[in-house]
C-alpha cells in the first residue's frame, strides 16, 4: 500500500472495517478513539435483550469493574419518529445494572467527537497509555 497516497489512513479503514465497523459512523468512533487515546470498542456484539430477542450493539468497552457500556450511533433514518421510539424501547431493554446504554447521532460522532468522547470517559471508557 506505501505507493498509494493516503496509504495509512486506507489500512486503519480496512482495520476498522476487520474489527466489525458495519458503518461509516461506526468508523468515525474508532477514529475518534483513537484521535482521543480512548480503548477501541468492541463492534456489532450479539446480546439477548430482556425479551430473549438477539440484538447487535454498535460499540462496547468492558470496563474493569464489570460494567459494560454501549454507545449506540444513529444515523439519519433514526430521525422517524416510530424508527427513534422503537430504537430508545430497544436501548431500554439492553440496558441492565451491568450495562449502560448511551446514545449519539452519526453527525455528532463525525462533527462534535470531543463531547462523545468527553461523556464516554466520564461513564469510565478507559484510555489507551500513550506508548499504546
Amino acid at each position: 500500500m506505501s505507493p498509494l497516497r493516503r496509504a495509512k489512513e486506507f489500512r486503519l479503514l480496512l482495520d476498522d472495517l476487520e474489527g466489525g465497523a458495519q458503518s461509516l459512523a461506526e468508523v468515525d468512533v474508532k477514529k475518534a478513539c483513537r484521535e482521543f487515546g480512548i480503548a477501541p470498542p468492541t463492534s456489532q456484539t450479539r446480546r439477548k435483550d430482556r425479551g430473549g430477542r438477539t440484538r447487535f450493539t454498535d460499540c462496547e468497552w468492558c470496563l474493569s469493574d464489570g460494567r459494560v457500556v454501549v454507545l449506540e450511533v444513529d444515523g439519519s433514518f433514526h430521525d422517524d419518529v416510530l424508527e427513534a421510539s422503537e430504537h430508545r424501547a430497544r436501548n431500554r431493554k439492553l440496558t441492565s445494572a451491568t450495562r449502560v446504554v448511551v446514545q449519539c447521532s452519526a453527525y455528532e460522532i463525525r462533527h462534535e467527537p470531543r463531547e462523545v468522547m468527553e461523556d464516554l470517559i466520564a461513564l469510565g471508557v478507559p484510555r489507551v497509555s500513550a506508548a499504546g
